[in-house]
């Protein structure tokens, strides 16, 4: 099996991983939306230290890294929190195409802060996919609105942590940069978890456990997954996850995304496949010169 195809069948598996995440979080019912967030990334540090330890790395890093493992792990934590949020409030598969927006706002992060060149076809995506969130968010003055912007900044502060993660590169194992973000987050809510936890049953326990399972196969699967193929080759099956968390809300919550949102949705989709042509296209030009 080649190595692009190994990248493919990952980024599938890390998809349906945190698809099912996503599942699991919103089957957990009214148990604070904090309180969901400790336990799925308090799973995530036990089996990250797991790896860790098996492969003899530090556990916090090295030295010279730790402002931006820091920097990475803060702006995640409060991505992740802004999504659950955003998960508990409205349409499973509203939540994760407005989170999708994430790698378009990479590219804006990664041009102010990084110097990286973004390209005319880059531009033109990401003002395409803003379009698109507009059908599912449908502005309204009203509170109805604030899941659809916790959503959007869920991107942000993921578009975020993934600029950063750009800056480590190579610098550290992904296992140790997942314990690090994993082990940051349960600290810093610890206190908040403590202090208004709400008491669940043990379907609820079973339901956030699971929850913290599949965000780590969903968490290293797309960090193994490119390390077979860039992501400019493979990054569109990453959009499978909307596709999961639309039948999981059908078939397991009853909730039927409303025209406008589909419309969204493929508007969105529209821009991922047009800049990951894009790229492939600009990837062969460059080989040839």
């Amino acid at each position: 099996m080649s190595n692009r195809n190994k990248g493919i069948i990952l980024l599938l598996l890390s998809a349906f991983g945190f698809s099912l995440m996503a599942a699991f979080v919103k089957l957990s019912g009214d148990v604070p939306t904090i309180q969901k967030t400790f336990f799925r990334n308090i799973v995530s540090a036990f089996i990250a230290f797991g790896f860790v330890r098996y492969h003899k790395e530090r556990l916090f890093g090295k030295k010279e890294n730790q402002k931006l493992l820091l920097l990475r792990s803060a702006l995640g934590a409060v991505g992740i929190v802004l999504f659950f949020y955003a998960i508990d409030h409205l349409v499973l598969s509203d939540a994760d195409m407005l989170n999708k927006l994430s790698p378009f706002l990479t590219i804006i992060f990664s041009a102010l802060f990084l110097k990286e060149r973004t390209r005319v076809f880059q531009v033109v995506a990401i003002i395409i996919a803003f379009i698109g969130t507009l059908f599912i968010i449908k502005p309204a003055f009203s509170f109805d609105v604030i899941p659809y912007l916790a959503g959007v900044f869920s991107a942000i502060f993921a578009a975020g942590a993934y600029t950063v993660l750009r800056v480590l590169g190579s610098r550290e194992k992904f296992y140790t940069v997942v314990f690090y973000f994993s082990f940051f987050t349960t600290v810093v809510l610890l206190p908040f978890v403590i202090g208004f936890y709400e008491p669940m049953s043990a379907k609820q326990w079973g339901y956030l456990l699971s929850a913290g399972v599949f965000a780590t196969v969903g968490q290293f699967g797309i960090t193994i997954a490119y390390k077979f193929a860039p992501a400019r080759e493979i990054s569109i099956f990453f959009y499978s996850t909307v596709v999961y968390s639309a039948l999981i809300s059908i078939f397991l919550f009853g909730q039927i995304p409303d025209v406008y949102s589909i419309i969204g949705y493929i508007v969105i989709f529209g821009a991922s496949l047009y800049m990951f042509l894009k790229n492939n296209e600009d990837g062969k030009n460059r080989q040839s010169e």
